[in-house]
């Protein structure tokens, strides 16, 4: 009976990270525009954002094997995080892995893996915003109709 001992701690950390994960879906398909700038060849490619922690993110493009080019390992490039229609925040990634996805669409995705360059002083302005993702994460409760709401006027 003793190895069925359940680790409440390791259970809670668990629902918290998958709690995260899909907040950080709802809020990057629904309300955050994130764009890469790839400078070299001057081209701006839309992504979408699949994940982001204090040390990196993951995204994804569509992927055509026929015609597109992966970014190798070590590829250094500039995310631009969206929080208007018009103002960003730019931040220094490195690829450091990029493999082929097919998502829940059906559709076939090279998804990256992607280190910050925390050094870069507009990191600055990103790291709150991933501490709070982390925080609502752990303290934010599901609406499950189930408590009325009062008009206070």
């Amino acid at each position: 009976m003793a190895d069925k001992v359940l680790d409440f701690n390791t259970a809670r950390q668990e629902n918290i990270e998958e709690k995260r994960r899909t907040f950080e879906r709802v809020l990057f398909q629904n309300f955050l525009g994130c764009y890469t700038v790839i400078h070299r060849e001057g081209v701006i490619l839309p992504v979408d954002l699949v994940d982001i922690s204090a040390d990196g993110c993951n995204f994804q493009v569509p992927w055509n094997v026929n015609n597109d080019k992966k970014f190798e390992p070590g590829t250094e490039f500039t995310l631009r995080f969206y929080f208007t229609n018009t103002s960003y925040i730019p931040v220094i990634v490195e690829s450091k892995y990029g493999k082929e996805f097919i998502d829940t669409d059906g559709e076939t995705y090279m998804r990256y893996g992607c280190e910050f360059d925390t050094s870069y002083p507009t990191f600055e302005a990103l790291k709150p915003f991933i501490e709070f993702m982390y925080k609502f994460a752990e303290h934010s409760a599901v609406d499950k109709g189930d408590t009325k709401i009062y008009n206070l006027r």
